[in-house]
């Protein structure tokens, strides 16, 4: 990630706009802002870009901070990202279920015909819900996709409850697949939400850049003018017009925009409600070998242990990990409250009974632990769909938490906020 020093703030002219917050939301907002002509400045708090989507690089590993992906069909993020210079890797379409000793292949029938059949009969759910997967992909693919977000919405699992899935196929495979989405094994996120994230791993890919998820977050810094953001300048507080930094520098422009995690775009304001949290911790490790030789998402479809789901990301790009070696992620819902070698040892245990003794000389290489990972999505959470982005005169908010909780919503909402802003500079 490239990481522009920042010019003395004296010798800077006066931007038209600060942007708090370097994150795929206030690179967005300043992206269109520039496009429009108008100057802005970003004010970041850490050392790079990118905010909750980072990528460190360790020991020739790159570890993201905690488990993402990129879905290709994100309608944003096609006109926002150069796919082709990311160099994408692609998880196979379905997953890996690891259910009474044994992994069972859930594959896309339409897009793996021949995996698709070989896993009509697995336990994990039986074959009247391998049929009503299907109807489900018709139903969130037809029409529009803004229609989704006005359909009648109840919580996940009330709406998988009401499309005949059993049980079983609820609590083997949505739990771990869509509760590692939306960090939610419970499913009390919006149905909304749901329709729309299954209908983007239904036409797209699930993908991960070579140069891990923080290549994203770079190729759009990549875009902005040159001091357009600077770096190390954590932001106190927020007014309309005018920024205060936590050295005690105060700055002012024609409008400020706060794209900050919701939080702490609560915080700053105090004009908006914090959103409720989702957290996450994700344990990497080097292998000398990968323990499994597929770009494939394994789940926990016994739903015990702390382990929710594992993949190899550097069977899905190859630029996770040094020749030889192999990158595996493991992601843990919630907060764990062991410390970092006892939650280690926790996670192993599983793991040694899927994968065998290897595990056991697997090298920790870093646990991340996100207490802010996602905003939490209930019912009612998504309405409206896009919640306004002008909070007075000269003061704007953007970030996922005004539009859904997802690279989509985070950069659909720095779109809106720099609409708004060149609306009122006129």
């Amino acid at each position: 990630t490239p990481k522009p020093s920042a010019p003395h703030p004296l010798l800077m002219p006066t931007p038209d706009v600060l942007i708090a917050g370097a994150g795929l939301s206030g690179l967005c907002c300043a992206i269109h802002l520039a496009r429009r002509g108008i100057s802005c400045q970003i004010l970041e708090a850490s050392d790079a870009p990118g905010g909750r989507v980072r990528t460190d690089e360790f020991e020739g590993f790159r570890l993201d901070r905690g488990f993402q992906v990129l879905l290709t069909a994100y309608p944003e993020a096609r006109r926002m990202l150069d796919y082709r210079a990311l160099r994408l890797g692609c998880f196979e379409p379905g997953a890996m279920v690891r259910l009474a000793g044994r992994f069972h292949r859930l594959a896309d029938p339409c897009r793996r015909p021949a995996a698709g059949l070989g896993g009509l009969f697995s336990p994990v759910g039986g074959l009247a819900d391998k049929l009503r997967v299907l109807a489900l992909r018709r139903q969130v693919t037809r029409g529009p996709l803004e229609d989704l977000f006005q359909r009648p919405e109840m919580a996940t699992s009330a709406a998988l409850e009401q499309l005949g899935f059993t049980h079983g196929m609820i609590d083997r495979f949505f739990r771990p697949f869509l509760g590692g989405i939306f960090l939610d094994s419970d499913l009390n996120t919006s149905s909304r939400m749901f329709e729309f994230v299954f209908r983007m791993f239904a036409v797209g890919s699930a993908a991960l850049p070579e140069g891990g998820m923080g290549a994203i977050a770079a190729q759009l810094a990549s875009k902005l003018p040159p001091d357009a953001l600077r770096l190390n300048a954590r932001v106190e507080s927020a007014g309309p017009g005018r920024l205060t930094l936590a050295s005690g520098e105060e700055l002012r422009a024609r409008a400020v925009v706060v794209a900050t995690e919701g939080p702490e775009a609560a915080r700053l304001t105090r004009r908006i409600e914090a959103p409720g949290a989702r957290s996450c911790a994700c344990l990497y490790y080097a292998a000398p070998e990968p323990p499994l030789r597929k770009p494939l998402l394994v789940l926990n479809g016994n739903r015990q242990g702390p382990v929710n789901s594992v993949c190899v990301p550097s069977e899905v790009a190859r630029g996770y990990a040094p020749p030889g070696q192999a990158l595996v992620s493991v992601s843990v819902l919630g907060s764990p409250r062991e410390a970092d070698d006892a939650l280690d040892r926790m996670v192993r245990q599983p793991l040694e009974r899927w994968f065998g003794r290897p595990v056991r000389g697997w090298r920790h290489l870093r646990t991340y632990r996100i207490p802010f990972a996602l905003p939490s999505q209930p019912p009612g959470w998504l309405e409206p769909p896009e919640r306004p982005v002008r909070l007075a005169e000269s003061l704007y908010v953007c970030g996922d938490h005004r539009e859904n909780a997802s690279i989509q919503g985070a950069m659909v909402s720095g779109r809106r906020a720099a609409e708004a802003v060149a609306a009122d500079l006129g």
